[in-house]
């Protein structure tokens, strides 16, 4: 794998993996970030830009290499890398990625990362079940979404493997299943309602 990733791949470290299309970048998610890298005591975060989502159109779907550069620029601490890893393991989805970091790095500890709105509709995911039994996986709240996902489908499919706030900084070590729902300071930033303001109206003028 590329220079990007190139630290992380020491064995024994603790890396989360951050995945999504990141269009664009904010500050939400550098609060997602800083915020694992401490209360799960992890090595490093990596910032996984996909190149589609395919739960997500690719209308308004900004170009692969500008949202990675906004995402590095965003990002702002040495232990937050960013990459196009999928793009260079020719994965499309997060359980065939996990499988592939899996086969290349046997030896690293993985979490991951994930809103609680993500949470609420992984069952929508390609082999989601599967996701669960690759690695632990750390659910990060987020407004209005964490009280819904944790009743939802996934949460009462998984319901027993739920670890409390006593495991979380262990959480890397855990055997999978094993996941965590993470309560603390909320960020606002959402990539949709930056698209929305930048958006032009019929006018022509942008929303101020």
């Amino acid at each position: 794998m590329r220079a990007a990733f190139g630290a992380g791949r020491r064995p024994g470290r603790r890396i989360g993996l951050l995945g999504g299309s990141f269009n664009p970048a904010h500050d939400g998610h550098r609060h997602i970030s800083l915020w694992a890298l401490r209360v799960l005591d992890l090595d490093e975060v990596w910032w996984l830009v996909s190149p589609q989502n395919p739960l997500k159109p690719r209308a308004g779907m900004a170009g692969l290499v500008r949202r990675v550069a906004l995402a590095r620029a965003v990002a702002r601490d040495r232990r937050s890398r960013v990459g196009a890893l999928e793009a260079e393991l020719g994965t499309l989805y997060t359980v065939d990625t996990l499988a592939a970091l899996r086969r290349r790095l046997p030896r690293i500890r993985f979490v991951w990362l994930m809103g609680a709105d993500n949470l609420a509709q992984i069952h929508r995911w390609q082999g989601w079940s599967r996701i669960f039994r690759a690695v632990p996986i750390a659910v990060l709240d987020r407004p209005t979404y964490s009280l819904g996902a944790a009743t939802g489908h996934a949460a009462r499919r998984f319901a027993g493997h739920r670890r409390g706030p006593r495991a979380v900084r262990r959480l890397a070590l855990a055997k999978p299943p094993a996941w965590v729902l993470l309560r603390g300071r909320r960020h606002p930033a959402s990539a949709s309602a930056i698209r929305a303001a930048a958006r032009p109206t019929e006018g022509g003028r942008a929303h101020t």
